[in-house]
């Protein structure tokens, strides 16, 4: 029984430092980059864009799709690398399984 219990106690602080994890997450910010730089994102752990910056030169009116384009790519890679910090993160305490719903 008291094995029981010390096992209760250790999945609860597991439970509470994951709680934590996935609560900083939202605090860190990662910036995703296309065309060069001309445009770029940021968004946080939890995958919510923030911010979107695009340099005034690649604003072409006869060419939104570009504009289109890159805006799509660097949102994709800020993305890519927010997944990747959250499982990196979260990993310390899935053993690296993906658990649905967890992040």
């Amino acid at each position: 029984m008291n094995n029981m219990n010390q096992m209760m106690k250790q999945v609860k602080k597991m439970q509470e430092q994951m709680l934590k994890a996935q609560e900083e997450l939202g605090s860190k910010t990662i910036e995703g980059s296309s065309g060069g730089g001309v445009v770029t994102v940021q968004v946080n752990g939890h995958k919510k864009l923030l911010s979107i910056q695009i340099k005034p030169e690649v604003v072409d009116p006869e060419d939104i799709e570009m504009l289109q384009d890159l805006v799509i790519t660097a949102v994709n890679d800020a993305l890519t690398q927010a997944e990747d910090l959250a499982n990196n993160d979260m990993g310390k305490f899935t053993g690296g399984m993906k658990i649905p719903g967890l992040f």
